[in-house]
Parts: structure tokens; sequence; C-alpha cells
């Protein structure tokens, strides 16, 4: 009964627009990032390092970058990134000891056009089958405006 109270809450939490399925009942870990982004001429400067505050270590860690503009076709990505969608790139990003750092993400992406600004969100989509309890520290969002100058977060 108790796992079907637990299967059910995470479909709940998919459902309501979670979109992030989290492992349940493994070791506790907290992931979050911190870096900068950059927005110029339709090209967006983004560099980040993953941070996993513990207790456990984290096996596996990837990373979502979402842009709310949509990218052109042909993009030079870092190794371990690849394009999962139009506006969407997956980093895989190591896996931080616990109260250590992953590996720092440097990327330049091209938009579709020049818009005068872009919201980019960062959120952990695979953990290893650790839980993250707190969930606020490795959501990101950042407004970049077209400005050349860094947004920090």
């Amino acid at each position: 009964m108790r796992v079907l109270a637990v299967w059910g809450a995470v479909v709940v939490a998919l459902a309501a627009g979670g979109g992030t399925a989290v492992a349940v009942g493994g070791p506790e870990a907290d992931l979050a990032y911190h870096g900068a982004a950059s927005l110029s001429g339709g090209l967006v400067d983004v560099r980040f390092t993953p941070r996993n505050h513990g207790p456990a270590a984290v096996p596996d860690a990837t990373v979502r970058l979402r842009w709310s503009e949509p990218l052109v076709e042909a993009q030079t990505l870092p190794k371990g990134c690849a394009r999962s969608e139009e506006r969407v790139v997956l980093c895989a990003v190591g896996a931080p000891a616990a109260d250590g750092v992953g590996e720092r993400v440097d990327m330049r992406v091209r938009l579709r056009g020049v818009p005068s600004e872009v919201l980019l969100e960062i959120d952990t989509v695979g953990n290893g089958g650790t839980v993250d309890g707190n969930r606020e520290n490795d959501r990101q969002r950042v407004l970049v405006l077209d400005s050349g100058d860094e947004y920090y977060f």
C-alpha cells in the first residue's frame, strides 16, 4: 500500500506540471547550480557549476537548460551536452561527491533571431537515484537582457 501511495504522489506531481520524475527512497543529496549568463546579438553565453550539498554523493547527474526562444539548428555544444528539443539542451555534469562539485559547463548558443531578452531555465532531470529534498536550489530561472551584461544565479 505504501508503494502505491508513493507512485501516486509521483503521478500527481507530474500531472500537476512538475514534468520531472524524482527518485523516492534513495540516498539524499542536494544539487544546486550557480553561474552566470549573458546575451548579446542573439548569442547566449552560459557558465555554471553544479554543487552537491550532500549528505550523499550523486552517482550521475544531468541538467536541463531551456530557453524561451528557439535555438538555431546547428550548434556546437560542449562535451557531455546534447540538444533534445528546439529550445532544450541536456548536459551530463558528472558524479558530484557529497559537499563536492560536478563538471563545470561553459557553452555558447545562438538563438534564432536577435531577441531583446531570453528566459533561461535550469533544472535537474537526472540525479542517479538520489533524493533531493530541496528542489528550489536546483531550479533556476534567469531573465537575460540583450545588454552583454552578466546575470548571476
